[in-house]
């Protein structure tokens, strides 16, 4: 018998481990169809149960599960014969690791032999020249890890043999990684020292799908020409389709041409036994083994196991990879990012810390405020996060920056629903309504304000969605579905319980005895102060706009492309030390020296990397010759790790500015146009808008002064432009919310002046508007604080933008429509 623990089972049970089981049943299928005259007899441990009868029951389903894995394969059934241990076969304690990975594998046993082939497939099998049983996988595969670090996240598709020695297995596949590790086990092969020990004409490239039913990816080890271009390619295929060969299986059909044909030949006849891989931008599709020489160009690629209708669509999936090949126009990646995996639980595990910790201060904040009307707004916005998130999973959302700020934006716009309505009843309650009257004027009071704010925000959501790409669709898909949960919430669930409550005569309490009069009857003189703010914010833009013509931005990757890299050292580095290490590094053929800017980033032991070097190379080996000149740059340094890189193409970065402007402006356009329409002024909509071009200038102009002055990124980036469209939402909801007082107060204040009606709209809106604000800057606070270095710069743009939008929408945006109006009232509003 001969052991064979690369295939095993899951506990107490038949059921085959779905990731390393299918490759090595692949390769099994592999090896018995290059040696046709070898009958085979599968054996299956069992698990220790201490009834022999229930172990002899678990041996045999397990040999027969491997058989019809095989069988499912195009193995003949007449080749295989399954057998159970039960308890004739010793059994493991399953108490240790090391007896449960003996329990749960299989066994082989040869009982036809044939001109040596049962010792061949033995010898192959095993790996080595000798026979004899494998030793435990596991504890071979730990030693190559502490060899080498690249097996700490690559499984290596090795095992020990009797003699001691490490071998192989065998068959084109050399290793296997999960999807989220393959991003740093290239980085390792990248490596000088791993690149020179692969031989010159070894390429290593990623099957193209996981293993089914697991996260596993396997790695290939391709033999190429000289010059790396393969000896045929899909010019060569004329026609490729799923069909049935004549006992019914499923096969890929596949026709060359004349040229193409002869060379298939050739290699078929050189390769019989051999593997051949169908590879499409780097990816390997399917390694076929060849069975014999093919002439004709006429070819049939059987498929492996599976039901039926999975090898139809893996057929049909195969086939049109061999069509596409043949196409002139190859896949090129624009854009990538690789986080490593220390960074990514850090920004996980940071960033949701410091959200949780925001919204349990917002929440306690809301109670302190509001006392019983506080819970119920907290509950709602529970509620609403929990809906809003179930929504994003459902849809397989990613959440990016661009995401959490929909998150933070949608979060405020719940806060602030909330806000209206209560300072709406607390206005009644003060007025001397009884609570119930109070409660449903209120509601009413408040609706029109609540839609208007909400609708706008919402239709530019699908306004940003339809015109954007990546970052910006990110932010628009969140915002939108927020909105939608939030009207839902606050509209419905908070008044269902305040509802509910009265009805069954328990009170319900607006204030506590310190909130009851704060900002109760504030009487600010806004409007006086216009043309004293209009100067302040003159000011503040022309400082801004000098700043952008003379010292510009720091634009990141996103814009400008190029690459960026995070590099943690273990020790502190000179930030220009290495950066005069990486100058002549990145020199072009010509001489020319690319752009490399090199800064701090969260510590003085970690760095960030920007350059331009080879960003608009097509060449495949471009990324392989950036990384390498990043290592050799970067030695002497001691050691580090690169935690983040990214790559941006100059089209996408061309493709991101462009849709940004462009979906900013449209938001800008529609806000214009809506808001003169719903409240029959053109002045408002114009107000608006321009208060909206105020906040965006202030903002770029802040990030133009500071950017390299304070100690966290202020890039351009996806992040900037994420934080940019809540500024610009913000401001569209706070503007909104006072124009709906404003709008009210024309009406009902007929008799005053344009001027007296704006100063008593927005200080019956001030409650209302510096709540929100207060609350949403804790929130940023919060995670601009605790919530790391990652995130800081994009925080910080949406502190100054909440400011800012909150400054303009009390004296700027009004301000601007009552000087547009110049004192004239339209008796029809």
């Amino acid at each position: 018998w001969f052991d064979f623990d690369r295939v095993t089972f899951a506990s107490s049970s038949a059921e085959l481990d779905p990731g390393a089981s299918k490759a090595q049943l692949d390769n099994l299928k592999e090896i018995l169809t290059a040696h046709p005259a070898v009958r085979l007899k599968i054996g299956g441990y069992t698990d220790s149960t201490g009834n022999e009868e229930a172990n002899q029951q678990l041996s045999q389903a397990r040999a027969e599960a491997v058989v019809a894995a095989l069988v499912d394969r195009g193995v003949e059934a007449d080749r295989l014969e399954a057998e159970g241990y039960g308890s004739q076969h010793p059994v493991a304690s399953n108490a240790t690791p090391e007896g449960r990975a003996q329990n749960r594998r299989m066994a082989l046993r040869v009982l036809d032999k044939g001109d040596g082939e049962a010792d061949d497939l033995l010898n192959e099998l095993a790996g080595d020249t000798g026979s004899g049983d494998v030793l435990d996988t596991a504890q071979a595969q730990a030693d190559f890890a502490k060899q080498n670090p690249l097996f700490a996240v690559m499984r290596p598709a090795v095992f020990q043999a009797t003699s001691g020695g490490y071998n192989l297995a065998k068959g084109p596949v050399v290793g296997n990684s999960s999807v989220s590790d393959t991003a740093r086990v290239n980085r390792l092969l990248r490596m000088p020292a791993m690149r020179g020990v692969l031989p010159s004409d070894c390429r290593l490239m990623w099957g193209a799908k996981p293993y089914e039913g697991s996260d596993v990816l396997p790695l290939y080890a391709i033999k190429v020409p000289r010059g790396g271009k393969p000896k045929l390619d899909g010019s060569s295929i004329t026609d490729a389709a799923q069909d049935f060969d004549i006992s019914g299986d499923v096969e890929v059909r596949m026709q060359m041409n004349a040229e193409g044909g002869a060379i298939w030949k050739v290699m078929t006849g050189d390769n019989v036994g051999r593997s051949v891989a169908i590879v499409l931008d780097g990816l390997v599709y399917s390694a076929p083994t060849v069975i014999t020489e093919i002439a004709g160009g006429r070819s049939s690629i059987s498929m492996g196991g599976g039901d039926l209708e999975e090898q139809i669509q893996e057929a049909d999936d195969l086939a049109n990879i061999l069509k596409a090949g043949a196409l002139p126009a190859p896949a090129r990646i624009i854009d990538e990012t690789v986080v490593g995996p220390s960074l990514g639980a850090e920004n996980v595990n940071s960033g949701l810390i410091s959200f949780l910790v925001a919204i349990a201060l917002v929440m306690l904040y809301m109670v302190l405020y509001y006392a019983g009307a506080g819970w119920v707004a907290d509950l709602a916005l529970i509620v609403n996060l929990f809906v809003l998130m179930g929504s994003l999973a459902s849809l397989q959302a990613s959440l990016t920056l661009p995401g959490i700020a929909g998150i933070v934006l949608t979060m405020g716009m719940a806060v602030d629903a909330n806000v209206l309505i209560f300072e709406r009843i607390r206005e009644e309650l003060r007025a001397g309504r009884v609570l119930k009257s109070a409660v449903d004027l209120g509601y009413k009071g408040a609706l029109s304000a609540i839609i208007d704010s909400n609708v706008t925000t919402l239709v530019i959501a699908i306004i940003l969605y339809i015109g954007g790409t990546g970052p910006v669709r990110g932010f628009a898909t969140t915002l939108g579905i927020g909105i939608l949960t939030s009207l839902f919430t606050a509209i419905f669930l908070s008044r269902m319980i305040i509802t509910a409550r009265l009805e069954k005569g328990s009170g319900m309490s607006f204030w506590t005895g310190w909130s009851k009069n704060i900002l109760a009857d504030t009487n600010f003189d806004f409007m006086g102060k216009r043309k004293l703010m209009y100067l302040v914010s003159g000011v503040l833009i022309a400082i801004g706009v000098f700043s952008m013509v003379t010292r510009g931005f720091n634009w990141g990757v996103d814009f400008s492309g190029g690459r960026t890299y995070v590099v943690k050292f273990q020790d502190e580095v000179n930030v220009e030390n290495v950066r005069q290490s990486l100058l002549p590094r990145f020199e072009t053929e010509e001489g020319g020296r690319s752009t490399v800017n090199v800064k701090t980033y969260g510590g003085s032991r970690q760095l960030k990397v920007t350059t331009n070097f080879l960003y608009t190379s097509t060449e495949a080996s471009a990324d392989s010759i950036v990384d390498l000149r990043l290592t050799e740059g970067l030695e002497g340094f001691g050691d580090y790790e690169v935690i983040e890189s990214r790559k941006v193409d100059a089209t996408i970065s061309d493709d991101i500015k462009t849709s940004a402007w462009t979906s900013v402006t449209l938001a800008m356009v529609f806000m214009f146009i809506y808001i003169a329409v719903r409240f029959r002024r053109w002045q408002f909509g114009l107000g608006g808008m321009l208060a909206l071009i105020h906040d965006v200038l202030i903002v770029l102009g802040i990030y133009s002064i500071f950017h390299g002055r304070l100690p966290f990124s202020m890039e351009i980036d996806e992040a900037f432009i994420a934080a940019i469209l809540t500024v610009v939402g913000y401001s569209i909801n706070d503007s909104v919310v006072v124009f709906d007082r404003i709008r009210e107060y024309l009406m009902d204040h007929k008799r005053d002046d344009t001027v007296t009606v704006f100063n008593k709209a927005m200080n019956a809106t001030l409650s209302r508007t510096l709540q929100t604000s207060l609350t949403t800057l804790l929130v940023l606070l919060i995670i601009f604080i605790f919530g790391g270095v990652a995130i800081q710069g994009f925080v910080f743009a949406l502190l100054v933008g909440i400011l800012v939008g909150t400054y303009s929408s009390i004296f700027v945006a009004s301000a601007f429509v009552v000087d547009l109006m110049k004192g004239a009232r339209d008796k029809n509003i």
